[in-house]
């Protein structure tokens, strides 16, 4: 991406309808990569300590701007009855659809299960009728839930605030929406690539809003009642840094508008 021009992309100008959720599962999760791998360990062990290790099955989960990512659902099957993937682009709308038919999802992301799997409440359940079952997919917006009229009791984001806009602005509205649409104690996980200067997927360019750890931890702080930040030294591609895994709980602070 081009740096220092006088219009940043903004979220609303960038080609989503164009975007290849096929070469973005062959260029990031096809191949398992060892960063991914150790995001689902963190988060398992995260979510695991939360729920005292106990499927309580009655959590409301979101995975905000789902992508062709499907990791982050999986990550909250114990937990969950039902589970929403929110997701704006038309092509990752239908990737997902096709991923919680009850044909049920591609192998490709058997080994991150594989991962989960050795928690012992993962291994106690059947993944892919599972998500067929309690998963859903939605169409809309990040700032869809800027009003926090819909609430749920576990949330992820994976590279979404910072990876759908160069305008500072917009991302700290994306994480304030997020933060908001979760109950008061709800456990969450959000990622964020390090240093991005913008990514490709197939013949596009998208944008992307450069963040550190301090820029995520400021971020996040006034709603937040505990967090902890990964800085995994991991690049998978050129134009970042490495990545960055947020994990902590919603406390009842209240956004400032």
């Amino acid at each position: 991406m081009e740096r220092g021009r006088v219009t940043m992309d903004r979220n609303a100008d960038a080609p989503w309808s164009k975007f290849d959720p096929e070469a973005y599962v062959d260029n990031n999760y096809r191949t398992p990569l060892e960063v991914d791998l150790l995001i689902v360990r963190l988060m398992r062990d995260y979510f695991t300590r939360c729920f005292d290790g106990v499927p309580p099955r009655s959590a409301r989960g979101i995975d905000v701007g789902a992508g062709a990512n499907l990791y982050p659902a999986l990550s909250m099957l114990p937990w969950c009855e039902k589970v929403l993937l929110l997701e704006y682009a038309h092509p990752n709308v239908e990737y997902l659809e096709k991923q919680i038919a009850p044909a049920g999802y591609d192998i490709a992301w058997d080994p991150f299960w594989d991962v989960l799997r050795e928690a012992p409440a993962y291994a106690a359940v059947q993944p892919r009728p599972l998500v067929a079952d309690i998963v859903r997919v939605e169409r809309g917006n990040l700032f869809d839930l800027e009003g926090g009229d819909r609430r749920w009791s576990l949330g992820t984001m994976f590279f979404v605030a910072d990876s759908m806009s160069e305008a500072p602005e917009e991302f700290h509205r994306g994480v304030r929406c997020f933060m908001n649409a979760l109950d008061d104690t709800a456990p969450f996980a959000a990622a964020f690539m390090k240093e991005s200067v913008g990514y490709r997927v197939g013949a596009h360019d998208y944008p992307a809003y450069r963040v550190n750890e301090e820029t995520v931890r400021e971020s996040l702080a006034p709603f937040t009642g505990e967090l902890e930040i990964h800085d995994l030294h991991h690049s998978v591609r050129p134009g970042h840094e490495g990545m960055l895994l947020a994990l902590g709980r919603r406390n009842s602070a209240i956004a400032a508008p």
